[in-house]
């Protein structure tokens, strides 16, 4: 990727890389799908739900349970659910002490920003009650691009916002790595937001060498 020292940002995207918030999302969901006789089990989530646009996962969810005709019934309780998702975030926030702590202290002077494809509510809301939303310039949420995840759109779309052409992208997904890489940057995956921290002091030890 060239030289590594030229990094000027670190771009995270928000559930599982930020916060551990994809057992709530899946909590949710599960509450919005109980009237419709369907039920989540946590693999045919995690395999079909991560790192997509909310109208993919629907449409996952209705092929696994091979029944098309929800869609529409399940996609006018989405409002509903994202309700339920910011009222669990009020009570709170899972994010972990060290990604709190990382995130409050700076990444020696480099620009940070979120991108993810969750909605502005529900990104911007958990960051501002974890304290923490004055720490990046800019926050990219599905509402701002026409392409989700895998597409490169909202990482270049963070890039143009910050003013930069070098990054390092911090992703828990297929599809997030897949649009990291697409738009040319750096992408360090994390398993868990627990590991967040170290892994992201660690990276940039690693390309920086003053971590």
């Amino acid at each position: 990727m060239g030289d590594a020292g030229a990094i000027e940002a670190v771009l995270f995207d928000f559930d599982g890389v930020l916060v551990d918030s994809e057992p709530v999302h899946f909590e949710c969901w599960n509450e919005i799908l109980q009237p419709f006789g369907l039920a989540l089990t946590w693999d045919e989530y995690e395999h079909n739900c991560i790192g997509v646009s909310d109208k993919a996962m629907i449409r996952a969810i209705c092929r696994v349970a091979r029944r098309a005709d929800l869609f529409d019934g399940i996609w006018a309780q989405y409002p509903r659910k994202k309700e339920i998702f910011r009222a669990r975030m009020r009570q709170s926030v899972p994010m972990p002490e060290s990604v709190k702590e990382m995130l409050l202290s700076g990444l020696d002077g480099l620009a940070m920003a979120v991108v993810s494809s969750s909605g502005r509510l529900e990104v911007e809301g958990a960051l501002e009650l974890a304290g923490v939303r004055q720490a990046f310039r800019t926050v990219v949420t599905g509402e701002d691009v026409r392409n989700l995840k895998p597409s490169p759109e909202p990482y270049q779309t963070a890039a143009a916002r910050l003013g930069i052409g070098r990054a390092l992208v911090v992703e828990d997904s297929v599809a997030g790595i897949a649009s990291g890489e697409a738009a040319g940057f750096e992408v360090l995956q994390v398993d868990t937001a627990d590991r967040t921290a170290e892994l992201v002091r660690k990276r940039l030890g690693g390309l920086r060498g003053n971590f």
